[in-house]
C-alpha cells in the first residue's frame, strides 16, 4: 500500500496521461469540422456533427458518476479511452476504405462522445485524492492539472492545424486514436485508486437494497444518481457556477467548432490559422494557471472570477466579427486565454472544498452534465445562424451573449457569498424498495 503523503508517482501518471489524452483530442476538435467542412462545405453540417460528438457526452455525464464507483476510478478512465481509441480510429480507416458515410462518422463521434466524459470524471475525481497522497495541497494540484490541460491544448491546436495541411484531416485522427491509448497505459500502469467506496459508505447500503448484481441494483443506481443531483441543487453557489458555465460552453462550441472553421476558411488562410488562434489561446491560459498556482490563490477569488470570466470569453467573438486580419484576433486570444487560465483552478478547488469525497463520483458527474447539457445546441445553433445570417451576425449574437452572461456574478445572489460559502450537509440516503 502505498504511503499517505509521500508517493507523487500516481500524480504524476494522472497528469501525464491527461496531458496526452487533451493534446490528442484537441487534434480531433479541430480535425473534425474541418473534414465536414472539406467533404461537404457546409456550416450546418459541420455544427450538426459537433452536436453528435457531445450530446453523448451530456447524457454519459448525466448518468455515469454511480457507474464509475462501481467500476473504479481507475478502470472507469482507462475503459474510457480505449473505447474511444477504437471509435476515433476507425473514421479514417472507414474514409481510407471509401466506407464512410456522413451517418457512420455522426455514429462515430457520438460512441466517442459518450464514453469520453466518464474517463475524464474519473481523472479528475481522483485529482484531490491523488494529491493528498503526493503531500501538496489542493489547490496547488488543481493548478497543476489545469496547467497541464492547457498546456496541452496549447500544444494540440497549433499542431492540429499543422498536421491537417500536412496530411489532412482524416489521417491526422489516427494520431488521436494513439494518444487515447496511450493515455489508457498511463493510467492503468500505475494508478490503484479508482476501487469504489467501502459499502458502510455507500447510500444505498444496509437500507434493504438488494446487493449489486440481485434484484434492485437499479433501485440503488437511481438512490446514488439521485443523490449527487440533490447535492447539486442544495449547493447554490456551486449550482450559480454551473450555470453560468452551461452557457459560456455553449458559447465556446460554437466559436470552436463552426465560427473559427469558417472564419479561417473564409478570411485567415486555412487551417494553420486555426491552430495558432487556438494555440496562442491555450499558451496564455497555461500561463493563467501557473500565475494561479504561484499567487492567484491568495487573491479574493469572487473577485477574479467575474473579472476573469468578463475578460476571456466575449472579446474573441467581437473582434472577430468587426476587426478584420489573424494579427488582432491572436493578441486578443491571448488576452483572453491568460484570463481563462485562472477559472478552472478556482472552480475546482470550490468543488473540493464543497463536496464530501463520499460523494464526488457523483456530484462531479452532475456538475460535468450541466456545464456541457448546452454544447450541443450551441455548436448546432451556431452552424444555422453561420449558414443562413452570416458569419459576422453569429459571431456578433455569441459575444453579445458572452457578455451578459458574464456579467451575471454582479447580480445573482449566490456569487455575493463566495469566500463565505457554507458547505453543504448531504442529503440524506433515497430509500429504494428491495424489487420482487
Amino acid at each position: 500500500m502505498h504511503r499517505t503523503g509521500t508517493d507523487r508517482r500516481p500524480l504524476g501518471l494522472l497528469l501525464a496521461a491527461n496531458v496526452v489524452s487533451i493534446a490528442g483530442s484537441m487534434l480531433t476538435v479541430v480535425a473534425i469540422p474541418w473534414f465536414v467542412l472539406e467533404t461537404t462545405g457546409s456550416a450546418a453540417r459541420a455544427g450538426l456533427t459537433a452536436f453528435a460528438g457531445t450530446l453523448p457526452v451530456v447524457l454519459a455525464a448525466l448518468l455515469g458518476g454511480p457507474l464509475i464507483d462501481r467500476l473504479g476510478l481507475a478502470v472507469s478512465s482507462v475503459a474510457s479511452d480505449a473505447v474511444c481509441a477504437l471509435a476515433v480510429a476507425a473514421v479514417p480507416l472507414l474514409h481510407m476504405t471509401g466506407h464512410l458515410s456522413y451517418g457512420g462518422l455522426l455514429a462515430l463521434v457520438a460512441v466517442s462522445g459518450l464514453f469520453h466524459a466518464p474517463g475524464e470524471t474519473a481523472r479528475e475525481v481522483l485529482m484531490p485524492r491523488l494529491a493528498e497522497r503526493a503531500g501538496t495541497t489542493i489547490a496547488r494540484a488543481s493548478s497543476a492539472y489545469e496547467s497541464a490541460s492547457r498546456g496541452a491544448r496549447m500544444l494540440g491546436g497549433p499542431l492540429a492545424g499543422l498536421l491537417i495541411a500536412a496530411m489532412g484531416a482524416a489521417d491526422v485522427l489516427l494520431l488521436d486514436a494513439a494518444t487515447f491509448a496511450v493515455s489508457a497505459v498511463l493510467i492503468g500502469s500505475g494508478v490503484r485508486d479508482g476501487v469504489r467506496p467501502p459499502a458502510e459508505e455507500s447510500p444505498a447500503a444496509g437500507d434493504g437494497t438488494a446487493a449489486a448484481g440481485e434484484p434492485g441494483t437499479f433501485g440503488r443506481y437511481r438512490a446514488q444518481l439521485r443523490e449527487g443531483y440533490a447535492f447539486l441543487f442544495r449547493a447554490r453557489l456551486l449550482f450559480a457556477v454551473v450555470a453560468m458555465v452551461m452557457v459560456t460552453n455553449a458559447l465556446d462550441q460554437a466559436w470552436s467548432a463552426v465560427l473559427l472553421p469558417v472564419d479561417a476558411r473564409e478570411h485567415l488562410g486555412g487551417s494553420v490559422s486555426v491552430g495558432v488562434v487556438s494555440g496562442t489561446f491555450a499558451a496564455a491560459a497555461l500561463a493563467g494557471s501557473l500565475l494561479y498556482g504561484a499567487f492567484g490563490h491568495r487573491l479574493p477569488q469572487r473577485a477574479l472570477f467575474i473579472g476573469a470570466f468578463i475578460v476571456c470569453g466575449f472579446p474573441r467573438t467581437a473582434v472577430g466579427a468587426f476587426v478584420p486580419g489573424l494579427a488582432p484576433l491572436v493578441v486578443t486570444c491571448a488576452v483572453c486565454g491568460l484570463a481563462a487560465g485562472v477559472l478552472n483552478p478556482i472552480i475546482g478547488t470550490e468543488m473540493v472544498r464543497l463536496c464530501p469525497e463520499r460523494l464526488r463520483s457523483r456530484v462531479f458527474g452532475a456538475v460535468t452534465s450541466g456545464v456541457l447539457v448546452a454544447v450541443p445546441l450551441g455548436a448546432l445553433v451556431g452552424g444555422l445562424i453561420v449558414q443562413y445570417a452570416g458569419l459576422t451576425a453569429g459571431m456578433a449574437t455569441v459575444s453579445a451573449v458572452y457578455l451578459l452572461t458574464t456579467l451575471s456574478p454582479l447580480v445573482v445572489p449566490a456569487f455575493r457569498a463566495w469566500e463565505s460559502a457554507p458547505v453543504p450537509a448531504p442529503p440524506a440516503p433515497v430509500r429504494e424498495p428491495a424489487a420482487g
